[in-house]
Protein backbone atom coordinates (compact mmCIF):
# COMPACT_ATOMS: atom_id res chain seq x y z
CA UNK A 1 0.00 0.00 0.00
CA UNK A 2 2.95 2.40 0.42
CA UNK A 3 3.99 1.91 -3.08
CA UNK A 4 0.53 2.70 -4.14
CA UNK A 5 0.98 5.62 -2.43
CA UNK A 6 3.83 6.56 -4.14
CA UNK A 7 2.66 5.62 -6.88
CA UNK A 8 -0.88 7.71 -6.38
CA UNK A 9 1.47 10.96 -5.85
CA UNK A 10 3.48 10.57 -9.29
CA UNK A 11 -0.04 9.76 -11.36
CA UNK A 12 -1.60 13.38 -9.14
CA UNK A 13 1.63 15.11 -10.19
CA UNK A 14 1.71 14.41 -13.47
CA UNK A 15 -2.12 14.40 -15.00
CA UNK A 16 -3.22 16.85 -12.28
CA UNK A 17 -0.53 18.91 -12.04
CA UNK A 18 -0.89 19.17 -8.29
CA UNK A 19 0.83 21.46 -6.55
CA UNK A 20 3.73 20.71 -3.71
CA UNK A 21 1.32 22.36 -1.17
CA UNK A 22 -1.38 19.60 -1.92
CA UNK A 23 0.74 16.58 -2.47
CA UNK A 24 2.61 17.27 1.09
CA UNK A 25 -1.18 17.09 2.22
CA UNK A 26 -1.91 14.69 0.92
CA UNK A 27 0.62 12.63 1.67
CA UNK A 28 0.30 13.28 5.18
CA UNK A 29 -3.23 12.47 5.00
CA UNK A 30 -2.71 8.97 3.82
CA UNK A 31 -0.17 8.06 5.59
CA UNK A 32 -1.44 8.75 8.88
CA UNK A 33 -4.14 6.13 8.01
CA UNK A 34 -1.94 3.50 7.16
CA UNK A 35 0.13 4.59 10.49
CA UNK A 36 -2.90 3.99 12.18
CA UNK A 37 -4.04 0.65 10.81
CA UNK A 38 -0.25 -1.12 10.64
CA UNK A 39 2.20 1.25 12.90
CA UNK A 40 4.17 4.04 11.72
CA UNK A 41 6.41 2.96 8.87
CA UNK A 42 4.79 -0.77 8.69
CA UNK A 43 2.91 -2.58 5.78
CA UNK A 44 -0.60 -2.41 4.53
CA UNK A 45 -2.08 -4.90 2.45
CA UNK A 46 -4.45 -3.56 0.45
CA UNK A 47 -7.84 -5.41 1.26
CA UNK A 48 -7.24 -3.15 5.45
CA UNK A 49 -8.00 -0.25 3.35
CA UNK A 50 -11.76 -0.36 4.42
CA UNK A 51 -14.68 1.69 5.28
CA UNK A 52 -14.19 0.36 9.22
CA UNK A 53 -10.51 1.95 8.91
CA UNK A 54 -11.49 5.30 7.39
CA UNK A 55 -14.40 5.88 9.90
CA UNK A 56 -11.81 5.13 12.77
CA UNK A 57 -9.24 7.53 11.25
CA UNK A 58 -12.40 10.35 11.30
CA UNK A 59 -13.16 9.55 14.65
CA UNK A 60 -9.41 10.22 15.59
CA UNK A 61 -9.85 13.46 13.26
CA UNK A 62 -12.50 14.59 15.95
CA UNK A 63 -10.67 13.47 18.74
CA UNK A 64 -7.06 15.06 17.93
CA UNK A 65 -9.84 18.66 17.65
CA UNK A 66 -8.53 18.60 13.75
CA UNK A 67 -10.37 21.76 11.69
CA UNK A 68 -13.41 20.69 9.63
CA UNK A 69 -11.49 22.19 6.77
CA UNK A 70 -8.91 19.57 7.78
CA UNK A 71 -11.27 16.59 7.77
CA UNK A 72 -13.00 18.13 4.66
CA UNK A 73 -9.46 17.89 3.10
CA UNK A 74 -8.23 14.50 4.34
CA UNK A 75 -11.83 12.63 2.97
CA UNK A 76 -11.32 14.16 -0.14
CA UNK A 77 -7.45 12.68 0.11
CA UNK A 78 -9.43 9.27 0.96
CA UNK A 79 -11.55 9.12 -1.85
CA UNK A 80 -9.21 10.35 -4.56
CA UNK A 81 -6.48 7.51 -3.11
CA UNK A 82 -9.35 4.89 -3.03
CA UNK A 83 -10.60 5.46 -6.54
CA UNK A 84 -7.03 5.07 -7.80
CA UNK A 85 -7.00 1.98 -6.10
CA UNK A 86 -9.88 0.45 -7.41
CA UNK A 87 -8.72 1.43 -11.24
CA UNK A 88 -4.91 -0.27 -10.19
CA UNK A 89 -7.30 -3.50 -9.92
CA UNK A 90 -6.21 -3.36 -5.62
CA UNK A 91 -9.77 -2.90 -4.38
CA UNK A 92 -13.51 -4.10 -6.10
CA UNK A 93 -14.82 0.10 -4.27
CA UNK A 94 -13.74 3.16 -2.92
CA UNK A 95 -14.56 2.43 0.76
CA UNK A 96 -14.90 6.34 1.49
CA UNK A 97 -17.81 6.43 -1.03
CA UNK A 98 -19.96 6.10 1.81
CA UNK A 99 -18.49 8.28 4.25
CA UNK A 100 -19.92 12.16 4.15
CA UNK A 101 -17.75 15.35 4.30
CA UNK A 102 -17.99 17.36 7.62
CA UNK A 103 -19.95 20.46 6.99
CA UNK A 104 -18.00 23.31 7.13
CA UNK A 105 -18.89 26.53 8.47
CA UNK A 106 -19.71 29.42 6.03
CA UNK A 107 -16.83 32.21 6.75
CA UNK A 108 -17.17 35.35 4.76
CA UNK A 109 -13.75 36.48 3.33
CA UNK A 110 -11.95 39.03 5.48
CA UNK A 111 -11.52 42.36 3.34
CA UNK A 112 -9.55 45.48 4.20
CA UNK A 113 -11.61 49.15 3.61
CA UNK A 114 -10.78 51.00 0.42
CA UNK A 115 -10.05 54.29 1.37
CA UNK A 116 -7.89 52.77 4.43
CA UNK A 117 -5.97 50.50 2.50
CA UNK A 118 -5.28 52.90 -0.63
CA UNK A 119 -3.72 55.45 1.93
CA UNK A 120 -1.45 53.19 3.48
CA UNK A 121 -0.17 52.36 -0.08
CA UNK A 122 0.05 56.11 -0.74
CA UNK A 123 1.78 56.47 2.75
CA UNK A 124 4.07 53.53 1.87
CA UNK A 125 5.05 55.06 -1.41
CA UNK A 126 6.14 58.48 0.10
CA UNK A 127 8.76 56.74 1.89
CA UNK A 128 12.33 56.42 0.31
CA UNK A 129 14.06 53.06 1.47
CA UNK A 130 14.87 50.13 -0.65
CA UNK A 131 12.17 47.68 1.62
CA UNK A 132 9.78 49.70 1.54
CA UNK A 133 10.21 49.79 -2.64
CA UNK A 134 10.07 46.31 -2.71
CA UNK A 135 7.08 45.79 -0.20
CA UNK A 136 4.96 48.60 -2.08
CA UNK A 137 5.47 47.16 -5.14
CA UNK A 138 4.28 43.51 -4.11
CA UNK A 139 1.49 44.77 -2.06
CA UNK A 140 0.29 46.48 -5.27
CA UNK A 141 0.91 44.01 -7.57
CA UNK A 142 -0.96 41.45 -5.33
CA UNK A 143 -4.07 43.92 -4.68
CA UNK A 144 -3.92 45.16 -8.11
CA UNK A 145 -4.32 41.73 -9.91
CA UNK A 146 -5.95 39.76 -7.21
CA UNK A 147 -3.49 37.43 -7.02
CA UNK A 148 -2.56 34.20 -4.06
CA UNK A 149 0.35 34.27 -2.46
CA UNK A 150 1.97 31.13 -4.50
CA UNK A 151 1.20 33.10 -7.63
CA UNK A 152 2.86 36.17 -6.56
CA UNK A 153 6.15 34.41 -5.50
CA UNK A 154 6.26 32.53 -8.66
CA UNK A 155 5.95 35.29 -11.38
CA UNK A 156 9.19 35.68 -13.94
CA UNK A 157 10.08 38.95 -15.25
CA UNK A 158 8.82 37.23 -18.94
CA UNK A 159 4.93 37.00 -17.32
CA UNK A 160 4.63 40.70 -17.17
CA UNK A 161 3.57 42.72 -20.83
CA UNK A 162 4.71 45.89 -19.86
CA UNK A 163 3.29 47.92 -22.88
CA UNK A 164 0.08 45.80 -23.00
CA UNK A 165 -0.32 46.09 -18.96
CA UNK A 166 -1.07 42.75 -18.93
CA UNK A 167 0.10 39.96 -16.15
CA UNK A 168 0.42 35.83 -16.96
CA UNK A 169 -0.54 33.76 -14.03
CA UNK A 170 0.33 30.40 -13.14
CA UNK A 171 -2.87 29.77 -10.74
CA UNK A 172 -3.96 26.42 -9.03
CA UNK A 173 -3.00 23.29 -11.07
CA UNK A 174 -0.87 25.43 -13.06
CA UNK A 175 -3.49 26.72 -14.83
CA UNK A 176 -2.57 30.25 -16.48
CA UNK A 177 -4.65 33.34 -16.96
CA UNK A 178 -3.90 36.67 -17.83
CA UNK A 179 -4.73 39.58 -15.79
CA UNK A 180 -4.86 43.14 -15.78
CA UNK A 181 -2.25 45.04 -13.81
CA UNK A 182 -3.31 48.80 -12.89
CA UNK A 183 -0.40 52.18 -13.42
CA UNK A 184 -0.39 52.35 -9.80
CA UNK A 185 1.21 48.91 -9.20
CA UNK A 186 3.25 49.10 -12.53
CA UNK A 187 4.86 52.33 -11.12
CA UNK A 188 5.88 50.50 -8.27
CA UNK A 189 7.11 47.44 -9.54
CA UNK A 190 9.25 50.17 -11.81
CA UNK A 191 10.59 51.96 -9.24
CA UNK A 192 11.45 48.69 -7.24
CA UNK A 193 13.55 47.09 -10.22
CA UNK A 194 15.20 50.41 -10.84
CA UNK A 195 16.18 50.45 -7.19
CA UNK A 196 17.14 46.89 -7.05
CA UNK A 197 19.16 47.10 -10.57
CA UNK A 198 17.59 45.08 -12.31
CA UNK A 199 15.93 47.49 -14.97
CA UNK A 200 16.61 44.49 -17.37
CA UNK A 201 17.36 40.98 -17.29
CA UNK A 202 16.26 37.23 -18.23
CA UNK A 203 12.64 36.77 -19.01
CA UNK A 204 13.11 33.46 -16.41
CA UNK A 205 14.18 35.57 -13.48
CA UNK A 206 12.04 35.82 -10.79
CA UNK A 207 10.15 39.59 -10.26
CA UNK A 208 10.49 39.42 -6.70
CA UNK A 209 13.76 38.33 -5.36
CA UNK A 210 14.70 37.00 -2.06
CA UNK A 211 18.64 36.72 -0.93
CA UNK A 212 20.99 35.31 -3.42
CA UNK A 213 21.83 31.79 -2.95
CA UNK A 214 24.67 29.86 -4.68
CA UNK A 215 25.20 32.76 -7.19
CA UNK A 216 21.70 32.83 -8.23
CA UNK A 217 18.76 34.63 -7.60
CA UNK A 218 16.49 33.04 -5.14
CA UNK A 219 12.32 33.99 -5.98
CA UNK A 220 10.73 35.58 -2.32
CA UNK A 221 9.95 33.12 -0.09
CA UNK A 222 6.07 33.12 0.57
CA UNK A 223 6.78 33.84 4.88
CA UNK A 224 8.45 37.03 3.65
CA UNK A 225 5.42 37.90 2.01
CA UNK A 226 3.36 37.13 4.86
CA UNK A 227 5.77 39.07 7.13
CA UNK A 228 5.30 41.91 4.83
CA UNK A 229 1.64 42.02 4.63
CA UNK A 230 1.55 41.74 8.44
CA UNK A 231 4.13 44.22 8.95
CA UNK A 232 2.39 47.05 6.31
CA UNK A 233 -1.18 46.78 6.97
CA UNK A 234 -1.71 45.69 10.36
CA UNK A 235 -3.15 49.21 10.93
CA UNK A 236 -5.36 48.93 8.47
CA UNK A 237 -6.81 45.93 9.64
CA UNK A 238 -7.45 47.32 12.76
CA UNK A 239 -4.30 45.37 14.51
CA UNK A 240 -5.52 42.50 13.69
CA UNK A 241 -3.81 40.18 11.80
CA UNK A 242 -3.87 39.81 7.93
CA UNK A 243 -2.86 37.25 5.65
CA UNK A 244 -1.87 37.78 2.21
CA UNK A 245 -5.13 36.32 0.58
CA UNK A 246 -7.07 39.38 2.45
CA UNK A 247 -5.58 41.48 -0.83
CA UNK A 248 -7.25 38.80 -3.11
CA UNK A 249 -10.55 38.96 -1.22
CA UNK A 250 -10.43 43.01 -0.79
CA UNK A 251 -9.94 43.04 -5.04
CA UNK A 252 -12.81 41.28 -5.39
CA UNK A 253 -15.14 43.37 -3.10
CA UNK A 254 -13.82 46.24 -4.10
CA UNK A 255 -14.48 45.36 -7.87
CA UNK A 256 -17.83 44.42 -6.58
CA UNK A 257 -18.44 46.89 -4.93
CA UNK A 258 -17.75 49.53 -7.89
CA UNK A 259 -20.14 47.34 -10.25
CA UNK A 260 -17.62 44.77 -12.12
CA UNK A 261 -19.82 41.89 -13.23
CA UNK A 262 -19.39 38.91 -11.31
CA UNK A 263 -18.37 36.38 -14.41
CA UNK A 264 -15.44 38.75 -15.34
CA UNK A 265 -14.31 38.78 -11.58
CA UNK A 266 -14.56 34.95 -11.88
CA UNK A 267 -12.26 35.25 -14.95
CA UNK A 268 -9.89 37.52 -13.18
CA UNK A 269 -9.43 35.40 -9.75
CA UNK A 270 -8.98 32.76 -11.82
CA UNK A 271 -11.92 30.41 -10.05
CA UNK A 272 -13.30 27.09 -12.08
CA UNK A 273 -16.72 27.62 -10.53
CA UNK A 274 -19.15 31.00 -9.85
CA UNK A 275 -19.87 29.26 -6.91
CA UNK A 276 -16.40 30.30 -5.57
CA UNK A 277 -16.77 33.78 -6.77
CA UNK A 278 -20.27 34.56 -4.96
CA UNK A 279 -19.21 34.45 -1.86
CA UNK A 280 -18.67 37.80 -2.30
CA UNK A 281 -21.65 38.75 -3.20
CA UNK A 282 -22.89 37.86 0.07
CA UNK A 283 -19.75 40.94 1.41
CA UNK A 284 -21.24 43.27 -0.29
CA UNK A 285 -25.02 42.28 0.05
CA UNK A 286 -23.90 42.81 4.04
CA UNK A 287 -22.33 46.12 3.56
CA UNK A 288 -25.43 47.02 1.81
CA UNK A 289 -27.57 46.11 4.42
CA UNK A 290 -25.40 47.47 6.99
CA UNK A 291 -25.35 51.17 5.06
CA UNK A 292 -29.21 51.03 5.00
CA UNK A 293 -29.33 50.70 8.63
CA UNK A 294 -27.33 53.45 9.39
CA UNK A 295 -28.62 55.79 6.32
CA UNK A 296 -32.78 54.96 6.20
CA UNK A 297 -34.64 57.14 8.94
CA UNK A 298 -36.92 54.44 9.48
CA UNK A 299 -34.67 51.31 8.90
Amino acid sequence: MRDALESFLSELKATRRASPHTLAAYRRDLTRVMDLAAGPGKPLVAAAWDQALLERAMREQFRLGHAAASSARALAAWRSFGRFLVRRGLLPSDPARALSFPRLPRRLPRTLPRLDLGGALDRLAATGDRDAARDLALLEITYSAGLRLSELVGLHRGDLDRGARLLRVRGKGRKERVTPVGARALAALDRYLEQDGRTSGPRDEPLFRGRARAGASAALSPRTVQRVVRRRLAQVAGGLGVTPHALRHSFATHLLDAGADLRAIQELLGHASLASTQVYTHVSRTRLQKAYAQAHPRA
